[in-house]
């Protein structure tokens, strides 16, 4: 999965109705640039992409008085909607993925009803022990790396950053049992995305052809 379309669609369906430097803006906000490939470029082709595949309705709107090209909005279609829901509740199961996929994943969990939140990370932590149980088919954790010379010490960082993430996984599913955070429908949801006329302090300054400014 790329963490690029799940990273979209979630800030166009926050704003409702977006252009693309203000999902690049919401991107660089949450610093996604940095821990992701969210990058000026890969976002604006993923806005045309998406909509060119029926998961965006795109608006052409009137150039900005700065000059440039006219602006075009996006909004989630019907088909948008169910795989930005796909997208979402494949990252919080799956344990095969990169750390930009995941982190996606939980800056949008509040999306989802609470108990599914939390039966979904279940279904993550029973994934990594099912695959933990899979590297001790052929590594023994108490025999210690030196058992398959120093390829061993691959074994050993995978059943650490599983056992980390376990932890971490269970962790989260008390807080959010314990009635942390605001999830779909239980009130106002947490804005993460910035007014039209706010300043982003993470912003890279870097200009594209379609920022329109």
């Amino acid at each position: 999965m790329s963490a690029i379309r799940l990273l979209v669609l979630g800030s166009v369906r926050q704003h409702g109705r977006a252009h693309g430097y203000q999902v690049r803006n919401d991107l660089e906000y949450w610093g996604a640039h940095e821990w992701s490939n969210a990058k000026p470029g890969s976002i604006y082709h993923a806005l045309k992409q998406m909509a060119k595949q029926g998961l965006l309705r795109a608006h052409e709107i009137a150039p900005s008085t700065a000059g440039g090209p006219p602006r075009t909005e996006y909004e989630l279609t019907e088909q948008g909607t169910e795989e930005y829901f796909r997208l979402l509740r494949e990252a919080l199961t799956s344990y095969d993925q990169k750390v930009d996929v995941k982190s996606a994943a939980i800056g949008f969990v509040v999306d989802l009803p609470r108990a599914e939140a939390v039966s979904l990370l279940r279904e993550r932590t029973r994934r990594i022990d099912e695959w933990r149980a899979a590297v001790t088919q052929h590594y023994v954790p108490e025999e210690g790396p030196e058992q398959l010379g120093h390829i061993g010490e691959i074994m050993n960082l995978w059943l650490h950053t599983a056992d980390a993430e376990a932890a971490w996984a269970q962790g989260l599913i008390a807080r959010i049992e314990g009635g942390a955070y605001t999830f779909h429908g239980e009130g106002d949801p947490f804005v993460g995305i910035l007014a039209a006329d706010q300043e982003n302090p993470y912003a890279t300054g870097e200009r594209h052809p379609e920022d329109g400014r």
